[in-house]
């Protein structure tokens, strides 16, 4: 399947060339790119580069997952153009691997790190997530003192979610597991905000984390502040403002779309004023930095204080947003409500 993969998503981006689009960020994610052997990749970059308007010295990002890959592998995965690694550890503890259900061990987790750091990776990002059933503070900070050991230059910290048709999510709904408390969730989201705040690590979005602002996910932060974007392969969704579209999610059918000459789009939407103004709100809120209120007020013509001062007001009085001429953020007590907060600013849109 690999060749054949590889070969539709080649397809896919010479079909693509003519998109009236400047790229400066490239990322190889999804499903486990860091299976694909370095000459797919050097190959994927090539094309990308001789296919697309790609700005110079880009950055090039590539997910990889412990226990799948070699010191001699990523050594060729950076002569071929990555420079930047996000490395999918999820936890440094075995008990908490099994019940992820990731297929590598702790062991393998540091292996790579260090494999990455011996082949000369010097933006190197970190994946974990928290919030397991029954987790305790004290755990947790070993997860984070582990991590931190090896100073990654960037540190993405979720929680656990049960995605719908996932295995977890089956044993929490047939009640083999229970969800940690919503309360405890939060305490556990602060704890790693002020933990890694005294370990010089700097929160710019509700997750994620950096060693200095151009260790940033240059890429990533193109979502939460409505750039444009192209997607390639199975799953793979792009925007265009106003147009959002995305791919089939089936690899076998993805690919035989592309050896018909066809491209695998599977749905589009155009995306209405109030949609954009919503997800404008929701995105920015997510960030440290906040909505930017002069962008705000100018791509949809409406007076900020006007629309939502009333209700940023009472946040801001709850501690839970700053707010000044130029800036609406929220607090990281806020943070904690974010849905709560971003439903209230849209009842203020109707």
């Amino acid at each position: 399947m690999q060749p054949a993969f590889v070969d539709a998503l080649l397809l896919e981006m010479r079909m693509t060339g003519k998109l009236p689009l400047a790229f400066d960020t490239v990322y190889l994610g999804g499903g486990t790119p860091s299976v694909l052997a370095a000459e797919a990749v050097a190959q994927i970059l090539h094309t990308a580069h001789s296919t697309y308007h790609i700005l110079s010295d880009p950055e090039t990002t590539l997910e990889i997952n412990p226990g799948t890959v070699t010191l001699a592998q990523l050594r060729e995965y950076r002569r071929s153009g990555i420079n930047r690694l996000n490395i999918g550890v999820q936890s440094f503890r075995e008990q908490n691997l099994e019940f992820l259900g990731r297929l590598h061990t702790a062991q393998e987790a540091r292996q790579a790190i260090e494999w990455a750091h011996g082949a000369g990776f010097e933006n190197i990002g970190l994946d974990l997530i928290y919030g397991l059933p029954d987790q305790t503070s004290n755990s947790w900070r070993r997860d984070l003192e582990t991590a931190i050991a090896y100073a990654p230059e960037h540190l993405a910290c979720y929680t656990l979610t049960f995605e719908p048709g996932t295995p977890l999510e089956k044993q929490l709904r047939e009640g083999h597991i229970a969800a940690l408390d919503e309360a405890r969730v939060g305490e556990l989201m602060i704890f790693t905000a002020n933990f890694l705040a005294d370990q010089g690590y700097i929160r710019y979005e509700v997750s994620n984390y950096c060693r200095a602002h151009n260790f940033r996910s240059h890429h990533n932060s193109k979502y939460w502040s409505f750039a444009p974007y192209l997607g390639l392969g199975p799953s793979a969704h792009s925007f265009i403002d106003p147009e959002r579209f995305w791919n089939i999610a089936d690899a076998t059918a993805y690919v035989r779309k592309l050896e018909n000459n066809h491209l695998p789009v599977d749905g589009r939407e155009i995306l209405d004023r109030q949609q954009m103004m919503l997800e404008t709100l929701f995105l920015g809120l997510r960030t440290t930095d906040g909505i930017d209120i002069e962008k705000f007020e100018e791509k949809f013509g409406v007076r900020f204080s006007r629309q939502f001062g009333e209700v940023a007001a009472e946040f801001e009085d709850n501690g839970w947003l700053k707010l000044s001429d130029t800036r609406c953020a929220l607090t990281p007590q806020g943070i904690l409500l974010l849905d709560t907060i971003t439903s209230a600013f849209a009842d203020k849109m109707h």
